[in-house]
Parts: structure tokens; C-alpha cells; sequence
């Protein structure tokens, strides 16, 4: 099954880092968020990524064009110029890099793929956010229900520690990562091939023209993940991802 992911947008918010790349090339841990992004759909069996190209869109093909010669250890004969690969971590990835538009919206961006898709169900996230998704079971749901459309609702993280008080005095304090109270569009989305439809052209908004004219005629459902997600937005987002990297508890990292 094809993935599209959204990786155009300009980032604005995380401009000290999206000023010479795209948003889902900020890195963690070493390695670019779109790159965890396919790992997560990768690893339970979903490989076959459509990547929406816009803003600084080389920076992404320069990336998985050097992907396949430098991930590894080599050899290299200075004399005559020639290499040789000694190991390489290999990626069973099928990556399809299109052009999608430096100033399309989100709904334009996907709308672009309508050729790529073949009337198959499809499906959609963004750029910048990772979580332990299940992807097999969205999926198994999005088919038990026989609509157009499928969001993944999670938890939105919390800005600010919870703080219990009881009795006047403090009685705990947390560092909460996700609040226990309302839902929010966390990507991971299942499409049927009539989505195309809701998008007219390049300046359709996917949220507007598709989930909420989907979801005001009975077309559109809500997948409820508990885990863990959360969004690369700014830059405390990304020194909040980076630090659960490098203390080896990412939750998102659902592959060996």
C-alpha cells in the first residue's frame, strides 16, 4: 500500500534549522524526522512511500540519492578512484520523490499523487510528527467501517507540567509529555481514492476542503491511539525528541 508523506511546508517556527532544509530533515538523533517517520510504517510491513516535495525539496533527494553510497563502511582505492562497499545497512524502501509545488497546501500536495494511486485505498501523514502507531491495526479499522477517510486522534502534549494541588498544598507535580483531555488530528491517515474529490487543486487545505466536509457527511472516522505522539513544531519539540533519543527511550522507535 502506497504512503504519502507530506515533507513541502516551510517550518517557520523552527527557522534557525528550516532556513536550508525542509521541516522533516530536522534531525534526531542523527537521522532526518521523515527518515523515523518511514522507519515507523517500514517496519510493520508498509514500504512503498510517495515523499510530497515543496520547499528546499533537494535537500530531501540529496539525502536518499546519498543514502544508498554512504550508509556503511567503504573502501577506496585513491589511486584509481575506484570503491568498494565492505557492509551496508540496507533500507527494503520503495521512495518515490515528487515534485509537489513550492507553494501548494496541504490538500493540493496529496491531490498531485491522484495519478500514482491507481483508484487503490491510500495512505497520508505529515512530515513531522512520529508515534507508536499501530499501523496494521489502523488500517484493519479503517476497513471495518467501509468510510472514505480515517484520522489517527491522539492526545495532544502538554506545554506546561500538571500540578495537582490538594488541600491548598502541592500534592505531586509531573512532567506530563500528553493530556488526558480532548483529541487532535495526529496524521496517519487511511484514504479511499474518492478523497481526491474533496481536493480541487493546489490551494485545497486537506483539513478543510477534505477531513471537515468528510467528517459533516458521515465519511470520516477517528482511530484513537493511546501511545505515545508527538509533533516536531519547534524547537523545544525537537530538544524534547532528541533527549528521549539519546536516553534510549524514543517510544516511536517500534523496529529493532
Amino acid at each position: 500500500m502506497k504512503t504519502i508523506i507530506l515533507a513541502g511546508g516551510l517550518g517557520t517556527r523552527l527557522a534557525e534549522e528550516t532556513d536550508i532544509k525542509p521541516k522533516p530533515m530536522v534531525e534526531i538523533g542523527g537521522r532526518p524526522m521523515l527518515w523515523h517517520i518511514m522507519k515507523i510504517y517500514a517496519s510493520q510491513g508498509f514500504n512503498d512511500f510517495y515523499v510530497a516535495l515543496g520547499y528546499k525539496g533537494e535537500a530531501v533527494k540529496k539525502f536518499f540519492i546519498d543514502y544508498y553510497t554512504l550508509n556503511g563502511s567503504m573502501k577506496i582505492n585513491l589511486a584509481t578512484g575506484e570503491t568498494e562497499t565492505l557492509e551496508r545497512e540496507n533500507e527494503d524502501w520503495k521512495v518515490h520523490l515528487i515534485e509537489t509545488g513550492l507553494n501548494s497546501m496541504t490538500g493540493g500536495r496529496v491531490k498531485r499523487f491522484e495519478p500514482y494511486i491507481n483508484g487503490e485505498t491510500f495512505m497520508v501523514t505529515y512530515g513531522d510528527g512520529v508515534g507508536n502507531v499501530d499501523i496494521k491495526a489502523l488500517l484493519e479499522f479503517h476497513r471495518s467501517h467501509g468510510k472514505l477517510a480515517t484520522v489517527t486522534a491522539v492526545h495532544p502534549p502538554a506545554r506546561f507540567g500538571e500540578l495537582i494541588v490538594k488541600e491548598d498544598s502541592t500534592a505531586e507535580f509531573s512532567e506530563k509529555p500528553q493530556t488526558h483531555e480532548g483529541w487532535i488530528n495526529g496524521g496517519f491517515l487511511v484514504f479511499e481514492p474518492q478523497v481526491f474529490n474533496y481536493l480541487p487543486g493546489d490551494q485545497s487545505v486537506m483539513e478543510k476542503d477534505a477531513l471537515e466536509n468528510l467528517a459533516n457527511e458521515g465519511q470520516l472516522v477517528a482511530y484513537k491511539h493511546y501511545g505515545f505522539w508527538q509533533c516536531m513544531d519547534t524547537v523545544r519539540d525537537r530538544n524534547l525528541l532528541e533527549s528521549l533519543w539519546q536516553k534510549g527511550n524514543a517510544p516511536w522507535k517500534v523496529w529493532e
